[in-house]
This record gives structure tokens, C-alpha cells and sequence, in this order.
């Protein structure tokens, strides 16, 4: 009945958001404006009434109204009645999105909790090798963005180191908005080496997460141990020949 409850929220949940976004657009508000604004009160009415529940019916509320899911629903409600009594806080209604978040309940449900201890062991155990291949980007970055602004320079857009770091990540991320373009030969020949490089490094937190989740799956199934008691263990196995003797035989 729990598990059928939380499905049904998170059901509500998508639903909100999506009225939500459809809010923001505008000829969707200027039709079923009066129809979303019914709606969103509907959920919100619905939300509240939700934490309400949870914080009577839990042995430590105040545990849960602390907690990272205990704020979030907070904080996906609050606004609404902040901008009713305010109006002048009406931007604050887009904290409402914040209710995406609460779908990450359903990782706590216990179909998922091996695979999310799983994923959650892998990321403490290839935390330092993340945070140095960060490292190595961020000094990459630096050095190529430094690079292009004193070989393209201010007249072909690269105004600054900070503007060339700038287009250093968004090459070797290989995103390219274009933007800013190399105008000389030796720019376009960085560009084209950083932009490699780039798919080159795409491939490394992939194989370090890899790593780490087939190692964790290996540790976790240690193979089976073969039950019998042979030589190589130490004891010796049981004659099997029916005409050998026995101990004690003649």
C-alpha cells in the first residue's frame, strides 16, 4: 500500500511540473491560464496536505522537516503561500520546480537499494580519481585558453585570458557554440588538436566508473567455494577403488 501511495506522488509529481512548464509558455497561459492556476492550487493544496501527514504521523518529525526530502518539500510549498500574502515575491513560485527533486525518492524504494548502494560505493571508492581528472581539466583549460589568446589575441574576439578559458572548455567539451573562432592557422590547428583532445578525455570518468561498479559487483558475488576435501586442501580424498584395501585389512 506505501509503495502504491509513493507511485501515485510521484505521478502527481511529473504532472505538476508539467503544468508548471506549460504555464510558462506563453500563448498556453493565455489560454488556460485561469485552468492552470486552478490546477496548480489543486497540487499545492494536495503537497501540503502530504507533509502535513508526514510530519503527524512520524515518530520524529522534526528529523524528517531537517532532512534534504523534509526541505525540499518545504520549500516546493512555501513559495506559493509566500507570493498570496506577498505579491511582490511572485518570483519565487518557480521554486515549485523543486519538486522534481522528491523523484529521487523512488531510488530509496527497495527494488533499488542494491543498485543504489551499488552506484553510491562506486563513487566514494573513485572519488579521488574523479576529483584529479577534474584537476588535470581545469589545468588543461587554463593552459589552452591561455595559449589561444596569445596567438589569436583581442582583434579576432579573444579579449582576454578569461574569454579564451572560456572557449578552451566549451571546445574540449566538444559543445561548440560557435561563438568565438579562431581565425588564424595555428588557432584553427589548437582548435582541432583541443577539440581531439577532448574525445579523447570524454572516455576517462566512463572507464574510472566502470571500474569501480564491476569491482564493487566482483566483491559483492565472491565465488563459490567448491565444498569437497581433496588434496589441494590439505586432506586426502576417499579411495573410490573398490579392491583397495582399506585400513586395517589384510
Amino acid at each position: 500500500m506505501a509503495r502504491r501511495l509513493e507511485a501515485a506522488v510521484m505521478v502527481v509529481i511529473v504532472v505538476n511540473v508539467l503544468v508548471l512548464m506549460l504555464d510558462s509558455v506563453a500563448d498556453v497561459h493565455r489560454q488556460h491560464g485561469r485552468l492552470l492556476y486552478t490546477l496548480e492550487w489543486m497540487f499545492t493544496a494536495l503537497f501540503t496536505a502530504e507533509y502535513l501527514l508526514r510530519l503527524w504521523l512520524l515518530r520524529r518529525p522534526w528529523q524528517y522537516a531537517r532532512s534534504f526530502f523534509g526541505v525540499v518539500d518545504l520549500l516546493s510549498i512555501l513559495p506559493v503561500f509566500l507570493a498570496l500574502l506577498l505579491p511582490g515575491l511572485h518570483v519565487l513560485a518557480d521554486v515549485r520546480l523543486l519538486r522534481l527533486l522528491r523523484l529521487f525518492r523512488i531510488l530509496q524504494l527497495p527494488v533499488y537499494l542494491e543498485e543504489t548502494r551499488h552506484l553510491r560505493h562506486a563513487l566514494a571508492r573513485a572519488r579521488r580519481k574523479i576529483l584529479v581528472f577534474i584537476g588535470v581539466m581545469v589545468l588543461l583549460i587554463m593552459l589552452l585558453g591561455t595559449v589561444i589568446f596569445l596567438v589569436e589575441g583581442p582583434g579576432n574576439g579573444f579579449s582576454s585570458i578569461p574569454v579564451g578559458v572560456y572557449w578552451a572548455a566549451v571546445t574540449m567539451s566538444t559543445t561548440g557554440y560557435g561563438d568565438l573562432t579562431p581565425q588564424t592557422g595555428l588557432g584553427r590547428l589548437i582548435t582541432g588538436c583541443a577539440i581531439l583532445l577532448g574525445y579523447g578525455i570524454i572516455a576517462f570518468p566512463t572507464g574510472i566508473m566502470g571500474a569501480e561498479l564491476f569491482a564493487g559487483a566482483v566483491q559483492g558475488h565472491p565465488p563459490a567455494h567448491d565444498s569437497c576435501r581433496c588434496a589441494c586442501h590439505g586432506t586426502r580424498p576417499p579411495s573410490t577403488a573398490t579392491g583397495a584395501p582399506q585400513a586395517g585389512e589384510h
